[in-house]
């Protein structure tokens, strides 16, 4: 696969120096972007960001990797970041089909021979990149260990919400409707729109500044709410996972104490029969763990690093 430059937003990313970017082209058509932060020579971290991210945004989480001595390749999916989205609005997000994004990661793995990254390979999935990551695992991902972070193998629902998205999100599908926002959704990127007390990502304040940042400077990074086809999608993937076998593959799940936003039964239920997977509990955090308070950061980059060491030392 060629690697073609693409832009690349290093004034807000937050991350080491030498970060890039390039275009990928995937088996059905759809350009997509990644970032590469090389240089670490221990090893290797996939970076599958979840709903509405960008590879900006993990530029902080590269950088605590690269501290370690691993690079990182971080993967704009398909209708969010710089990728191409698939509706004339582009604020809402949306696939037709999860399987979609696993092209995407098609792409991603095709190209890592021409960046000549170091093993071992791991990944670190968050919330929707939790979704794909363990499908991928499932289908034979050629990673050495997984960490995830508040992974959305479930969407945080009551039992109302829940049977009214099952039923609006299927009857829309095979008409124009299915393109809609979903209800009790905006256009407007939740930082923008949330201030920072209560918000549900993180409890740091210069992090959760850094998000509002990056999109006020780059608007075109912004995504919105989820497609009626989206939420169909999602809620028929979580189900499918729950009913699939665990992937035999060393893993260490992250979930906060208030998490709000992915369905927390779920994960629990995932790693009580996760053999060789570990769930730890952040008393206090927020969804996104990995971009919580700095000790809390420092704590997932460290178990990520010895879990991947780990695996090359049992190679």
């Amino acid at each position: 696969m060629t690697l073609t430059p693409a832009p690349f937003h290093a004034d807000v990313a937050n991350g080491p120096d030498g970060g890039r970017a390039y275009w990928l082209t995937t088996s059905d058509g759809v350009r997509i972007r990644i970032g590469v932060w090389s240089g670490g020579d221990k090893g290797t971290v996939l970076l599958f960001p979840g709903r509405t991210e960008y590879i900006e945004k993990y530029g902080a989480a590269a950088k605590g990797f690269m501290d370690r001595g691993f690079s990182a390749v971080a993967v704009d999916w398909r209708g969010q970041g710089l990728a191409d989205r698939a509706l004339p609005n582009r604020l809402i997000g949306h696939v037709s089909d999860f399987q979609e994004y696993q092209k995407d990661i098609a792409a991603v793995m095709a190209a890592l021979p021409e960046l000549d990254l170091p093993s071992p390979m791991g990944l670190l999935g968050h919330s929707m990149g939790g979704c794909i990551g363990l499908r991928a695992l499932m289908e034979g991902l050629p990673v050495d260990g997984a960490v995830f972070t508040g992974p959305m193998w479930g969407i945080a629902l009551d039992p109302l919400r829940r049977g009214a998205g099952w039923a609006l999100s299927t009857l829309t599908r095979q008409t124009k409707f299915e393109n809609l926002l979903a209800p009790g959704t905006s256009e407007v990127s939740y930082v923008l729109a949330q201030p920072f007390e209560d918000n549900m990502l993180t409890r740091d304040m210069a992090m959760y500044e850094g998000m509002r940042q990056q999109l006020v400077a780059y608007p075109d990074l912004a995504l919105g709410g989820p497609s009626f086809a989206w939420l169909n999608e999602a809620l028929k993937e979580c189900r499918a996972l729950s009913l699939s076998p665990t992937p035999n593959v060393p893993t260490i799940t992250f979930l906060g104490t208030n998490e709000r936003i992915v369905d927390t039964k779920a994960i629990h239920d995932r790693m009580a029969r996760w053999h060789n997977g570990e769930l730890r509990m952040v008393e206090g955090a927020e969804h996104e763990v990995v971009m919580d308070t700095p000790d809390v950061q420092a704590e997932v980059y460290d178990a990520a690093v010895e879990l991947f060491m780990g695996a090359l030392a049992d190679a």
